[in-house]
């Protein structure tokens, strides 16, 4: 070829994304998929937009009308350590106890299917290209490392209208939201991840006493929003550093994720917290007086009238 002559292209050598594209959106009958069941996939051909209305119309997800109609040992569970080959009756049981909402590229989800061996993990994610890049990676990590991340699964849905579905109450151990959109405008501020009505839910599915709700995020205005919205609700209890630090889980959420790892090589800060499900009689209200915050218990039918104050005194009730 002539000096300063440019080598003709061919297909097999255009890595573009529009390249990129074209492969995965050729829908011919002799099209191979991107990437086989049982392969690595790259997350160059899984590239998604960041930013999705969780408020807008969509008909994509699927979901049953009830959480006892999902059988998560089909399509997510079939071998999970728990489950007995051959026993229908273990089937029901095997229900995800721990999720990663939002869970992008699924690098927390994995580390906590090693971390919580005893555990279910569920990581759920609106984005279906990013989805299918973990659903992929499981499989691969399940068929490099054979009898490890079966208890770790993931699925597309939006948790903002969908896990009333999907998931009993009482039922979940964690629920973890690492670096969730900021929806930075004031008119997204509803398409939060963290709000009043949606810790409501959360509380709903979490175990109370035992249950724990985790939040991290390099943006510092979203920080204080989820701060401020936690410590208000009844229902949940802020953890302090030191029970923070002996959990082991705070860490993996730290350094695990995509997004953190990238915070990390950028020299950023993490701003993050862990609440605790309080019991529903131990719920409390949190209020100001003086320019004092005060915590005090929340009224509910039970406790409404103390006996011996204005001459009440309880009944017993004659069968």
């Amino acid at each position: 070829a002539a000096a300063g002559a440019k080598r003709p292209r061919s297909d097999e050598d255009d890595t573009s994304p529009a390249a990129a594209a074209s492969v995965e959106n050729d829908t011919s009958p002799s099209a191979a998929p991107l990437t086989a069941d049982g392969e690595m996939p790259q997350k160059k051909f899984y590239r998604s937009r960041a930013h999705v209305n969780p408020l807008s119309h969509n008909n994509a997800y699927e979901y049953p009308t009830k959480p006892t109609l999902l059988d998560w040992t089909e399509g997510h569970y079939p071998n999970h350590p728990d489950l007995k080959r051959n026993d229908d009756d273990r089937k029901g049981s095997i229900v995800p106890n721990v999720l990663d909402i939002g869970c992008g590229f699924g690098g927390l989800t994995i580390a906590l299917a090693t971390l919580l061996p005893d555990s279910t993990i569920l990581g759920l994610e609106i984005r279906d290209k990013v989805t299918e890049y973990v659903r992929l990676r499981i499989a691969a990590l399940r068929k490099e490392n054979p009898g490890q991340y079966q208890n770790c699964s993931v699925l597309r849905s939006n948790t903002m209208k969908f896990m009333p579905n999907m998931f009993a109450k009482s039922s979940l151990d964690k629920v973890f939201f690492c670096f969730p959109d900021p929806h930075f405008k004031r008119k997204n501020h509803p398409r939060r991840i963290v709000s009043d009505r949606l810790l409501s839910e959360y509380a709903y599915f979490l175990r109370p006493t035992t249950g724990r709700l985790y939040c991290i995020t390099d943006v510092e205005e979203l920080h204080q929003w989820h701060v401020t919205h936690c410590r208000s609700h009844p229902l949940f209890r802020e953890l302090s550093p030191e029970e923070m630090d002996a959990d082991p889980c705070v860490a993996a959420m730290r350094v695990e994720t995509e997004e953190g790892k990238k915070v990390e090589r950028a020299g950023a800060a993490k701003y993050y917290a862990v609440y605790q499900r309080l019991p529903d009689e131990d719920a409390v209200t949190v209020g100001s007086i003086g320019g004092s915050s005060t915590r005090s218990k929340v009224v509910i039918a039970e406790n409404f009238w103390t006996e011996g104050e204005f001459g009440v005194r309880k009944l017993e009730r004659k069968e």
